[in-house]
């Protein structure tokens, strides 16, 4: 599949990124996820979004790498924008905590 990339070598996500806020109900979220993504990506991002929730619980990431089934590197990752406190991911969780 060709990339869309900027003359940087950089992939454009605007268009995606575009289109992900013209959606605001969850069920046409999921449909256009069941559209755009595959099986196993859409299973990807799912632990992806539940390692941070976990993270964010404060749970141990060895308990979340056995829990889960993924790497320490993924977890990793995941506790440095966790530790961001001024991070979008972490914005959205406290939101959601907050309701």
């Amino acid at each position: 599949m060709h990339r869309n990339r900027h003359s940087s070598g950089q992939i454009d996500l605007n268009d995606l990124a575009s289109a992900f806020c013209q959606i605001t109900d969850v069920d046409r979220m999921k449909q256009f996820f069941h559209e755009i993504f595959t099986d196993n990506e859409r299973i990807d991002l799912s632990l992806r979004w539940r390692l941070m929730e976990l993270l964010k619980t404060g749970m141990a990431q060895r308990k979340i790498a056995a829990e889960l089934g993924i790497s320490l590197c993924k977890i990793t990752r995941g506790a440095r924008i966790i530790k961001n406190r001024r991070s979008v991911t972490n914005q959205i969780l406290d939101s959601r905590t907050a309701e």
